[in-house]
């Protein structure tokens, strides 16, 4: 449960220097972030040099699921007419986590959930390319360790051509035979999408690019939207632009979620009547939070019927219910859309998170459907999944401690960031970050006269800043551009305390209040499933001036209670209190 102003950080108070905030501190996180890419790359020879002629995988995923269609005497690459799906195949989408730990077990997790057989996995990029050498290491790793196929996005956000083609080179050295051709979201801070001077406009142009400079050495994919694209014009204009993506060169579509099978049926229709005969994969989301949920599927315009929304109102409060209800949900869609053969398979859109796409695919099997076998094994002459690259391909031979690896038990373990109590959750985990973080919702104050009007048109003093900070504490202002969400109700028992230090210039973005022993379902601290209870210190995060960072480590010393950790853009630190800062 996302929780603004709110964090399970335990330990300390954590102090940034307001003008010094911007780009410095992202960069230090890249950097991290650049030591475990370098680290994992120069295993998985995935660097932008690499440039050996072994990078080839078996098979384009279009030809695997020709080769499937093949086996059940299908018609080629036109969509089966309806009728039940007998052992369906699935894949799983992850992106780049946000921290060097997230990264590493971000891999841990695929190499868990590979065991569930994927036909393929999806890799996103982020926008201009900024997660570039991340998908790439993520890809090549699940190929060449893990055996597994992979869908790497392009997007045409903030890209030249050259880098297009640049990018597309990098993909194909790490042996990336597939790419899910995409334009993108506007970038964060943009209000609307906008080409690169020097790029593509659409989608449609980076197919005719992709199939004009690499031939088929690429396996394409693009997107469909059951419900239209939130920009668009609606469904019918959406398939005509779908059908131009198509007749450029690509292979297959894989579609926005939805929470209605009979969006995705009519949309399989709809997509047959104007000539569009590829396979069409149905993404699939399972429900992770009843906060996330309202917000994606708002920002989406995403149907819900009542009965769903109901079901999850009534358990809102309850973390692992709102799971189970969401698993429930998954299940009677991917039910009757492969029982109904409007698909082959389904695409889970993960969120880096496993153990509620792992209860689908075990509840498939277990309720008895024509798509039983879901989430079978096939049979290995090997306790390892074959490499998907040619040198590795035959390999019969892995040293001893390759399953016998050190993990940590946090590594082992599927679920132990199910939970992510706080507004970012565990920065170990690979699902870290804001929900704007995901390409399912961008976070925006509106134009730039919503800005003004929400936040003030001309701020003369420091005062004037102040009080805007002040008024979002006080519920007189719902967004800050540091919180997504407008104060949530355990801040409540601290709001004037905070209101308190904004005025005086120490200006909060996350705090939470100490709690001690509170049931889980308590519905003001709770999180979580029921049974449990729930331990926090009090803490806040906040900018200051270095003038007021002065007069809190003055009173920090003179407070055994409290602790401070302070650090500006160019990477000095203070520290105050017995536990000498954080983490």
């Amino acid at each position: 449960s996302s929780r603004t102003h709110s964090l399970t950080s335990l330990t300390l108070t954590h102090c940034l220097l307001l003008r010094h905030l911007p780009l410095d501190i992202n960069q230090g996180r890249l950097t991290a972030l650049d030591h475990t890419i370098q680290k994992k790359t120069s295993v998985a020879h995935t660097t932008r040099h690499t440039t050996t002629n072994t990078s080839h995988i078996k098979m384009k995923i279009i030809e695997k699921i020709l080769k499937i269609r093949s086996e059940r005497a299908l018609p080629g690459a036109v969509e089966p007419p309806p009728a039940p799906t007998v052992q369906p195949y699935f894949s799983f989408e992850f992106f780049p986590p946000k921290t060097e730990a997230g990264l590493d077990n971000l891999y841990e997790r695929i190499d868990r959930m590979k065991d569930l057989e994927p036909l393929f996995i999806d890799v996103t990029w982020g926008a201009g390319g900024r997660t570039e050498r991340e998908t790439l290491s993520i890809a090549s790793y699940a190929q060449q360790y893990c055996g597994l196929d992979v869908l790497m996005h392009l997007t045409c956000t903030g890209l030249s051509k050259e880098a297009v083609r640049s990018a597309l080179e990098a993909a194909r050295d790490a042996g990336v035979h597939n790419i899910l051709a995409l334009r993108g979201d506007a970038g964060k801070g943009q209000s609307a999408w906008a080409p690169h001077p020097q790029g593509f406009k659409n989608a449609t142009e980076l197919v005719r690019f992709i199939r004009e400079e690499f031939g088929d050495h690429f396996g394409i994919a693009v997107a469909g939207h059951p419900e239209g694209h939130i920009e668009g014009e609606g469904v019918d204009k959406d398939l005509v632009f779908l059908k131009e993506k198509i007749d450029a060169g690509a292979d297959f579509v894989v579609t926005q979620f939805f929470y209605d099978a009979s969006v995705f049926v009519d949309y399989v229709t709809k997509c047959r009547s104007v000539g569009i005969t590829c396979p069409i994969i149905p993404g699939i989301m399972a429900i992770q939070s009843y906060p996330s949920f309202v917000r994606m599927t708002r920002f989406c315009k995403t149907k819900v019927q009542a009965s769903i929304m109901s079901a999850l109102e009534s358990v809102k409060d309850d973390d692992e219910a709102v799971k189970t209800k969401g698993v429930d949900i998954a299940v009677d869609m991917c039910q009757r859309l492969l029982r109904e053969g409007y698909c082959d398979g389904v695409h889970f859109y993960t969120l880096n998170l496993e153990r509620s796409v792992r209860r689908i695919l075990e509840k498939m099997d277990t309720v008895g459907s024509s798509a039983a076998s879901f989430s079978s094994k096939t049979q290995r002459k090997l306790p390892w999944r074959p490499s998907t690259l040619e040198t590795r391909k035959k390999e019969e031979v892995r040293p001893i401690n390759w399953a016998n690896r050190p993990k940590s038990y946090m590594k082992r373990t599927e679920d132990w960031d199910e939970f992510p109590n706080g507004r970012w959750g565990d920065s170990r985990s690979p699902a870290f970050g804001e929900l704007s973080d995901s390409h399912f919702y961008r976070f925006t104050l509106g134009n730039t006269d919503d800005r003004k009007a929400m936040l003030g048109e001309n701020p003369t003093s420091l005062d004037d800043i102040y009080g805007v900070f002040s008024d979002y504490i006080l519920g007189k202002i719902p967004l800050l551009p540091w919180c997504e969400q407008s104060l949530q109700p355990e801040s409540f028992t601290i709001q004037s305390e905070l209101a308190a230090l904004n005025r005086k210039g120490f200006l909060t973005i996350n705090s939470q209040p100490a709690v001690n022993g509170v049931e889980s379902s308590d519905k003001v601290f709770g999180w979580g499933g029921k049974g449990g209870y729930c331990y926090q210190k009090a803490y806040v995060e906040c900018f200051v001036s270095p003038e007021n960072l002065r007069r809190l480590m003055e009173g920090a010393g003179r407070r055994n209670s409290l602790n401070v950790y302070a650090c500006n853009a160019r990477g000095e630190e203070a520290r105050c209190g017995e536990e000498g800062g954080g983490v």
